[in-house]
């Protein structure tokens, strides 16, 4: 049987394409605008191409820094790197995306097209910046666009993933509109917001989840296998990584603790003895003494430290009546909360439950609150890397939604 396989619109980091390719799907193309991402997904399409010949010898050699990246990309075939389209879609881009997505298919059919826009038009936080409230903002309609590669490619089945926001963003002018579009071009499609925290991962996540099936006939929302779990973040995915001081950066690092069940269930920590990227930002002094009233009262009170609570003196601004909880701490004992791409931007809402290692959590700390394996790289520095993981689809979760679809495509 040849192998299923597919197209990744507005790829990111590629958090939904590795859900996929663990269920055995063969990218066609990931098409994404951002140079750091398209780097992050070529550098991951050299760790599958490695693992397909059962020898990562050289991966693990740019990962523990001993060759460059370009050694690395000229190890594998060209068209591999050829398939990652770093370019924004546009009126002027699309013909020629469909040019080279044609190159990469050689006759093979498109099984499923995958991707989510980026969400900003569409979330609640990027609404509430915007005074215009993200009216008129193009990236509301990007959806017409990943409609133009279901009516050129016509797979079997889609899957459209975006932020809560979607439901209610222009009163759902925009959600009824991208489903009216779909059934106009032929898909039957059904949608579900699906908690990512009941498919393992550690984080309390909820993205809205569009299914689609070419054809008529109408589709249900298939049920995804959910795993059972009591983890807690601290205990099992940040036990065996190690002291961090602000500002610390270790590139490639030692666990300091044997694998867990956790880790070893959800196959985050995978075959190597180390990981990357264990790296935080620096913090001034009354960054850190804020940060360590909002561990103290988290952990002792279970209470968010408000802004209105921290002494005048730390305070750096008038305004005590809007945004109050700047500052959050990850639940040690339970669930991370969302991790969203400002991250990228200060580490206040990420701070690490632990008074004795006051600072943010690191970039291989945010990768695993969204379950990403421990040999995932993220190209583009410290910055780039956050703001990757956090617009990712959680790969566990991908995992779950491209297992249902196989069924479907191979028993439907």
């Amino acid at each position: 049987m040849s192998k299923l396989n597919y197209i990744d619109l507005f790829a990111g980091a590629g958090g939904l394409s590795e859900g996929f390719i663990r269920e055995k799907f063969e990218p066609v193309a990931h098409v994404e605008m951002s140079a750091e991402a398209a780097d992050t997904l070529k550098t991951r399409i050299a760790f599958h191409h490695f693992s397909l010949k059962k020898n990562l010898t050289k991966y693990y050699s740019y990962l523990q820094q001993d060759i460059s990246r370009n050694e690395l990309w000229d190890s594998i075939p060209q068209h591999l790197l050829e398939s990652v389209i770093n370019e924004e879609i546009t009126d002027n881009t699309i013909e020629s995306i469909f040019k080279i997505i044609d190159s990469q298919l050689d006759e093979k059919k498109v099984d499923v097209i995958i991707g989510g826009p980026p969400c900003q038009a569409y979330s609640l936080v990027g609404r509430s910046r915007d005074p215009n409230r993200m009216k008129g903002d193009k990236r509301n309609f990007l959806f017409r666009y990943y409609a133009k590669f279901l009516i050129r490619y016509k797979p079997k089945y889609f899957v459209f993933e975006n932020v809560l926001g979607l439901l209610t963003a222009g009163n759902a002018k925009y959600l009824n509109e991208m489903l009216e579009l779909f059934e106009e071009i032929g898909y039957s499609a059904d949608m579900k917001v699906l908690n990512a925290e009941e498919y393992g991962v550690l984080q309390k996540r909820r993205r809205v989840i569009i299914i689609g099936r070419k054809g008529k006939t109408k589709f249900q929302f298939p049920e995804l296998q959910k795993m059972e779990n009591n983890w807690q973040t601290k205990r099992d995915l940040f036990f065996d990584l190690p002291y961090l001081k602000p500002g610390q950066e270790l590139e490639v690092v030692g666990y300091t603790k044997n694998i867990n069940e956790y880790l070893k269930k959800t196959e985050t920590r995978n075959g190597i003895n180390y990981t990357t990227q264990h790296i935080t930002r620096n913090h001034n002094d009354r960054d850190l003494e804020i940060y360590s009233l909002a561990i103290d009262k988290w952990l002792n009170d279970r209470q968010r430290l408000k802004y209105n609570d921290i002494p005048k003196r730390l305070q750096t601004h008038k305004n005590t009546e809007a945004f109050l909880d700047r500052y959050k701490v990850i639940d040690p004992t339970g669930y991370s909360h969302t991790v969203v791409a400002h991250i990228a931007k200060d580490g206040h809402y990420y701070i690490y439950p632990d008074p004795k290692q006051v600072r943010s959590i690191s970039v291989r700390e945010a990768a695993r609150i969204q379950s990403f394996p421990d040999n995932y790289f993220f190209e583009g520095g410290r910055t780039a890397a956050f703001k990757q993981i956090g617009n990712a689809v959680p790969p566990l979760m991908a995992e779950k939604i491209a297992a249902s679809l196989k069924y479907l495509l191979l028993n439907g």
